[in-house]
């Protein structure tokens, strides 16, 4: 077995002292963001706004946004869209990438190179709007998704993952007589697993944190997305106003502590999934690697 010399134990020692601190400093505010939205905000000015290890603990900031209404409205309408918009992303792209990836498709090229372009000039932001109220999309979850169906670098992404698919697996499978649709099901998805799962984070992501398009296209304060009812909240004197709540009911309840609540519910959900796609995604991230 190898040992290493003591200056290469030293260096490791060192290596993972530093990434620690990283870590922690990185965790840190998720902390604090979720401690202080349980502990009772008198407290909290007492310790002069930080504290780690907080005496007493309560759920009033959580009884309060989830007894408004808004709160569990929001996150609704934000699980909706990040599922239905991440299905049709993948759908889109994958009908997209997996014909561009067959070098002997007519006009491959062409389309490649208006694709590209749009990743290097886009329309702007007025003309994107005008489409979107033009085609009836404004104050409908659609305006949240279909602008966005496809992102051009991940439709590359997975065009090149195609392109890296040995070219004997679906030969095989047309001499077994699948079509090119039951080759892309039956043996293209399935050896796509990695990129699928990495790619749908992305969107995923992408879906759950977004607030601009809800800003942009939407004026139904019941269609508004997670994110944009915390960034509301931020904004707005009045959280019981955003709440729509009386503000009696919130005397005992300082809007710092809502706030943090709020926050805490918009970053659990879309942290609990990743730990599922952790395997997948360390798969597509190595995508393009050097292999020896």
């Amino acid at each position: 077995m190898f040992k290493k010399s003591i200056p290469d134990r030293i260096v490791d020692v060192i290596i993972y002292t530093v990434l620690t601190v990283f870590g922690l400093a990185t965790l840190f505010p998720l902390y604090y963001v979720a401690i202080v939205s349980i502990t009772p905000y008198t407290e909290v000015l007492r310790n002069g706004g930080f504290l780690l290890f907080p005496e007493t603990f309560t759920w009033d900031a959580y009884d309060a946004i989830f007894t408004s209404g808004v709160v569990p409205r929001a996150l609704n309408i934000t699980i909706l869209i990040t599922v239905l918009g991440t299905f049709l992303n993948l759908l889109v792209t994958t009908l997209l990438a997996y014909p561009l990836s067959k070098k002997f498709l007519p006009g491959r090229n062409a389309v490649l190179l208006g694709i590209v372009f749009t990743m290097l000039f886009s329309g702007g932001l007025i003309p994107t709007f005008l489409t979107v109220k033009a085609t009836g999309l404004m104050n409908t979850i659609w305006a949240l998704i279909i602008p966005g169906l496809v992102s051009t670098f991940n439709l590359l992404v997975m065009k090149t993952y195609f392109e890296s698919l040995p070219a004997e697996i679906e030969e095989a499978s047309k001499v077994d007589g699948c079509t090119d649709v039951g080759t892309l099901l039956r043996i293209v998805l399935p050896l796509s697993m990695p990129i699928m799962a990495t790619l749908g984070l992305f969107y995923g992501v992408n879906h759950w944190n977004a607030y601009f398009g809800g800003i942009m296209y939407l004026n139904d304060r019941s269609l508004y997305p997670l994110q944009v009812v915390l960034r509301n909240m931020i904004i707005t004197p009045s959280v019981s106003q955003e709440l729509s709540v009386p503000q009696s009911s919130l005397s005992s309840l300082p809007p710092e502590s809502i706030k943090m609540a709020t926050v805490v519910v918009a970053i659990v959900p879309i942290i609990a999934v990743y730990p599922f796609l952790q395997k997948y995604f360390i798969k597509g991230m190595l995508l393009g690697a050097v292999k020896g």
